[in-house]
């Protein structure tokens, strides 16, 4: 390995390093103690040495100087390091090669040390080599990845141990390093963390001991900062079976940040299925950098924060100041520039946020810079109003980039701005050019069925998109004249809030509001402040006629989803006029169709039928299926899905923040699934299907405000006002209804509307009356008490939890897998667990590192839980020859090859686990006739076939003959003898046959030939090798002229029992072909279509032939009827599975390294054997 060269001095270091070659220019070196075959204690030290001061590769054990003749300083230009044992490696970019030392200096001497004659001084010669090995680094496919790092130089030098410690395929891209302390037990091991794309890998070599340590990020379990007796910040990681510490970072806060993001962003990549294909950059793993972590960790708190589309994309990150008119002053914050938005920030947590769409934007101008406005932007939109943003840096450049991207947005979609007022708000709104009126959904006119037989009533119902939002008003209008008035106090405040704040999207979103949004937001305003609040105004301006072209290609079609849509419409708010006749119902119906007909990958989800109804009464049909839009994937994201895995995210968030907020109560209910059951419903409904209608919307107006911050504040005020109950109750159904009256008994005071209760109480008449609660004073006291939870700290937690509940749905299919297969095998349990430990590994290697990625067999959780994963015929061959007790050398690939394709019935290319398991079951469980049946179906088709690779034997033509006594070694009376017992075993086993089980094909010679050359390679290496060969050729023998005694018969036409004495001629004895007629002269109409090549009277022999002739050898018996193992093959395959994949990966790019499957193993033992410490991965 090159290294840019660096001045060392060696008046000091003589004693540490040991010269071995020298000329006039160069040395080169090797650090004392290491290569030494005896590890002396000097080489300990100085191992330990190294590790504990945080050495780098430049004091490697190995390196070659340039001299610079009389001087005492030298010049470090290249280095090679040891690894461990006494074998010597040479660390370089693309691999690993012993002469690479010797490399470089052969290249100094042919390229270099005949020209440096030729220089007068030395400054000359240092200048002109320092220049050539400087050129030299430059040239190393590894800089293009240095490159992207803060110091190239280090991070080439960590990339290129990381290579040769963990000897990962190419694909294993590393991203950061850090030196650290990984805890065993009291015992700290100093060395190096090293982060990859899959894996957590830490390596230390102290006083001649060396670790290495690989946890893949789908093993891990939990993150979490803790500490110990001895250190305050440790990180802890935690999977299926073992908790790791690690310490002694020089920024931990870093360190746990790229953790968690690596982590969640492998595991979305691996696991969750949904996620994967929303979010390109998962797709794309080898484009990972610490760099892109970072930025991606920011990208989602800012849409999380602003509540924006997901594909928006973060461009500008600005430190800034705004003008905000009601303050009179510059607000210091900070602007964020995406595709389609400009946003705003202050640094004071809710004092001042702006959202302003370039959909809205007029005009971006640059101010003239003065002391007072240095570097002012103007930023003009539709509603007559600026926003001032000065100290901007890179004013020009930022100022043409929005320019360019907002000529851009309004190429896509022209907008024209209505000077209307709009009823509702008294407010300017803009609309598209072919957006409907406020009063007529025209839009839905062209969605109506162009069938001309389409009744008045149907149509009818498509003109009155606001037919819900009616009743509301309705209704409204007949409340009593005191509620009337709070209504209008409050429309009154909201009123005077706009013309100082603004009134459309592009509003100052400050405390202020949110004190109003608190109170309530009146009726006559709700709909359209949901709009603007959740953004959803943006996305109905940005789509005119995507709704109602969405309803026309949609009702009509009936599917899975619309039957479940279907079923739940008279289940939606059942109680409210506006959803007690057909128009209300209609209504809904179009809605949620079309949002199913919209994704499809969500389609329709139970609670989406509530939330949607709830959306009806306040917005135009229209409005509500944006609103809907933006719950469903900006506001909840992951929510609405097969496995709400969202929903159960924020579940396990909420109980992190019961044990930080509500201690006492958190130990009581120390059952996590006790208060999961009771508080899922509140984050799937947000409230609106446990508490009064007219008090749960006033939760939903906090939801489209602040988001899913609102619940979890008002779920901790819901469970802090019920503490004391809660902490008496005996059990979780006290405890439900506890909670259950106190929702129910929520009151709106102040809602203009009628009375609608919850139907979802649990308690009785008789019970004691429970005090009312009013919704506002709840919701204060939740902004009061739990407010302080900001976005970041949501999004980080929701990055922690999004492991444990990923990690908790792959224990529920691992445990529903064993589950089913246990009853079938004899494997024992725990063997059983490690089996499909290894099998789901197996899998997740060939996501890491195979490319192209095969998309079909990777995980998909919306499978049945034993068809999540499957694994293909290359990763089979792994594994039979990692586990399977039948190695047969260089033949075990080929006999997987024929074993996955018995096993793989539907022809899919893939197997379950319950087929490989019970596959193994049969192999080191099974009785023996079991097994020699396994192995009789492995050489007919379909596990063998004509392209079989071992299929061309030398002995297919001609057919194989033999002269041999059937008998040999025996007098002629125990011979006779003989032949009687074979003949009565073989009527036995024909009588025991099942006859419900069909009848296995015979088998040709070329296929029984493939047969013994399988049997012969299992005995290979055997302790009874020697007696085991003698049987397999006797019985081979047998076999043999039991074939050619049947090829006879069926070519003499007889298959008949007489027929068999005209065959005395041979030189068989006429009992002995009367044992073979009986079982050998029958012909199935299933033999000739299994074998349709051959022809009438070819050489075959049936599985009661081979079985009876094993059974004759009592070596044979001894052989498949001894007990195997399982444990020792499974302890192996844990250490060896990650290097017989490597070797693979890396014979595909240098074929001269592949091996047959025996060497590999016995490479990897002996690459074990060399290590103190073995190299595996973490359970």
């Amino acid at each position: 390995m090159w290294l840019k060269p660096e001045e060392v001095l060696l008046k000091n270091a003589l004693k540490l390093w040991v010269t071995q070659k020298s000329s006039c220019y160069f040395i080169l070196q090797r650090r004392r103690g290491h290569g030494e075959g005896g590890g002396r204690l000097t080489g300990r030290l100085v191992g330990a040495l190294d590790a504990v001061l945080d050495s780098s590769a430049r004091v490697a054990p190995f390196r070659i100087l340039l001299q610079v003749p009389g001087s005492q300083v030298y010049s470090l230009i290249a280095c090679g390091e040891l690894l461990s044992g006494p074998d010597v490696y040479w660390a370089i970019a693309t691999g690993a090669t012993l002469e690479e030392i010797n490399e470089h200096w052969d290249w100094l001497e042919q390229n270099l040390l005949h020209t440096l004659s030729v220089f007068d001084n030395k400054e000359d010669i240092a200048s002109f080599v320092k220049g050539k090995v400087k050129a030299l680094i430059a040239e190393e496919t590894s800089s293009r990845l240095a490159e992207q790092e803060e110091d190239p130089e280090k991070f080439r030098e960590a990339l290129v141990k990381f290579e040769a410690r963990f000897n990962f395929p190419e694909a294993e891209k590393l991203i950061t390093y850090y030196s650290c302390c990984c805890w065993k037990g009291r015992v700290p091991r100093q060395g190096w963390l090293y982060l990859s794309i899959n894996h957590l890998c830490f390596y230390s070599f102290f006083l001649g001991k060396e670790l290495k340590l690989v946890v893949p990020w789908v093993d891990i379990q939990k993150l979490e900062k803790t500490s110990n007796v001895f250190l305050t910040a440790t990180i802890r990681i935690t999977t299926h079976s073992k908790e790791r510490d690690f310490s002694m970072f020089l920024n931990l806060e870093e360190v746990f940040k790229i953790m968690e993001q690596l982590a969640d962003v492998t595991l979305r990549r691996l696991l969750d299925n949904e996620g994967f294909d929303l979010d390109p950059e998962l797709q794309e793993p080898s484009q990972i950098t610490k760099r892109h972590l970072e930025a991606r960790a920011q990208n989602e708190f800012f849409r999380a924060f602003f509540r924006l589309p997901r594909q928006e994309k973060l461009h500008t990150v600005m430190d800034c100041s705004l003008w905000t008119p009601f303050s009179r002053c510059h607000t210091v914050g900070r602007m964020f520039a995406t595709d389609s938005y400009i946003c705003f920030a202050s640094k004071e947590d809710g004092c001042c946020n702006v959202i302003l769409p370039l959909r809205e934007v007029v005009s971006i101008e640059k101010m003239e810079d003065t002391s007072l406005l240095p570097n002012p932007i103007i930023v003009s939109i539709r509603s007559k109003m600026a926003f001032q943003f000065i100290e901007l840096k890179d004013r020009d450049d930022l100022v043409e980039r929005l320019l360019v991207r907002l000529k851009q947005v309004h190429a896509d979609r022209p907008v024209h701005y209505d000077t209307s007022q709009d009823d509702d708000m008294m407010s300017p709104v803009f609309h598209s050019t072919n957006m409907c009126s406020d009063h007529k959904f025209g839009d839905l006119e062209m969605v109506s069925s162009q069938n001309s037989e389409e009744s008045e009533k149907e149509r009818s119902l498509r003109l009155h998109p606001e037919a819900p939002r009616a009743v509301v008003q309705q209704l409204s209008s007949q409340s009593p004249d005191l509620r009337m008035s709070r209504e209008q106090s409050k429309t009154n405040l909201w009123n005077h809030h706009f013309v100082e704040y603004g009134r459309t999207v592009c509003m100052f979103r400050t405390e202020k509001i949110r004190k109003l949004v608190a109170m309530g937001i009146p009726e006559s305003l709700r709909g359209r402040l949901w709009l603007l609040f959740s953004d959803a105004v943006t996305d109905l301006a940005s789509h005119p006629g995507y709704y109602g072209n969405l309803v026309e290609e949609s009702m009509g079609k009936s599917c899975l989803v619309t039957e479940e849509i279907e079923r739940d419409l008279h289940r939606s708010l059942p109680e409210h006029p506006a959803f007690q006749n057909e128009t209300g119902i209609a209504a809904l119906r179009r809605v949620l169709t079309a949002y199913a007909h919209r994704n499809p990958k969500i389609g329709y989800c139970q609670s989406m039928n509530i939330l949607t109804s709830v959306l009806l009464l306040y917005a135009k049909e229209e409005e509500a299926f944006w609103l809907l839009v933006a719950v469903c994937e900006r506001m909840l994201p992951d929510y609405f899905n097969h496995r709400v895995i969202g929903a159960q995210v924020d579940q396990s968030v909420f109980e992190e923040l019961v044990k930080e907020h509500l201690p006492e109560l958190a130990e009581h209910l120390n059952d996590p699934s006790a208060l999961a059951s009771i508080s899922l419903s509140w984050f799937l409904t947000l409230f609106l299907s446990i508490m009064p209608l007219e008090s749960a919307v006033n939760v939903v107006d906090c939801f489209f405000y602040d988001g899913i911050k609102a619940i979890f504040q008002l779920g901790l005020a819901v469970l802090e006002a019920n503490a004391e109950d809660l902490c008496s109750s005996k059990d979780d159904g006290q405890a439900l209804m506890v909670l259950s009256r106190f929702l129910d008994h929520i009151k709106n005071e102040d809602s203009p509307g009628p009375r609608i209760g919850s139907h979802h109480a649990f308690f009785s008449d008789d019970q004691e009356p429970c005090p009312v609660t009013d919704i506002a004073d709840l919701i204060r006291d939740s902004y009061e008490k739990f407010g302080n939870q900001s976005v970041e700290q949501i999004e980080r937690m929701r990055c922690r939890h999004r492991i444990r509940v990923l990690q908790g749905h792959e224990d529920t299919t691992k445990q529903n897998v064993l589950r089913v297969v246990t009853p079938e095998v004899s494997i024992l349990p725990e063997d059983l667990e490690e089996l499909y430990d290894l099998f789901k590994r197996e899998h997740m290697m060939s996501c890491y590192w195979e490319q192209p990625r095969p998309m079909a067999p990777r995980h998909d959780p919306s499978r049945p839980y034993a068809e999540q994963y499957r694994i293909d015929a290359r990763q089979f061959t792994h594994l039979f020859q990692l586990v399977s007790p039948w190695t047969c050398g260089a033949h075990t690939e080929t006999l997987a090859e024929r074993t996955f394709r018995l096993l793989d019935d539907n022809m899919d290319h893939l197997i379950e686990f319950k087929a490989f398991v019970s596959c193994l079951d049969v192999m080191y469980n099974g009785e023996m006739n079991e097994k020699i049946k396994l192995l009789y179906r492995l050489h007919i088709p379909p596990a063998l076939t004509e392209n079989d690779r071992d299929s061309q034997s030398p002995l297919k033509n001609p057919l194989l003959s033999t002269s041999r006594p059937l008998v040999f070694g025996k007098s002629n009376g125990d011979a006779t003898d003989y032949q009687k017992q074979l003949k009565q075993m073989i009527k036995d086993l024909a009588k025991e046959k099942d006859k419900g089980e069909t009848e296995l094909p015979k088998m040709s010679q070329r296929e029984f030939i493939q047969f013994c050359k399988t049997l012969y390679s299992m005995f290979h290496e055997d302790p009874e090798e020697n007696d085991l060969y003698q049987a397999i050729a006797t019985v081979t023998t047998l076999l043999l002229q039991i074939g050619e005694v049947g090829q006879r018969s069926n070519s003499s036409g007889s298959f008949s029992q007489e027929g068999g004495g005209e065959l005395q001629a041979a030189s068989l004895s006429p009992e002995q072909d009367s044992v073979f007629a009986d079982t050998d002269t029958e012909t199935t109409p299933q033999d000739s279509g299994a074998l349709p090549e051959e022809a009438e009277g070819d050489w075959t022999v049936s599985l009661e032939h081979i079985l009876a002739s094993l059974l004759t050898e009592q070596s044979l018996v001894n052989f498949f009827e001894k007990p195997l193992d399982i444990k020792s093959k499974l302890e192996n395959a844990k250490i060896n599975q990650y290097n017989l994949k490597t070797f693979e990966m890396s014979g595909q790019s240098q074929p001269e390294l592949k091996q047959d499957s025996g060497l590999l193993r016995r490479r990897a033992c002996h690459t074990k054997a060399r290590t103190t410490v073995s190299w595996a991965v973490s359970p």
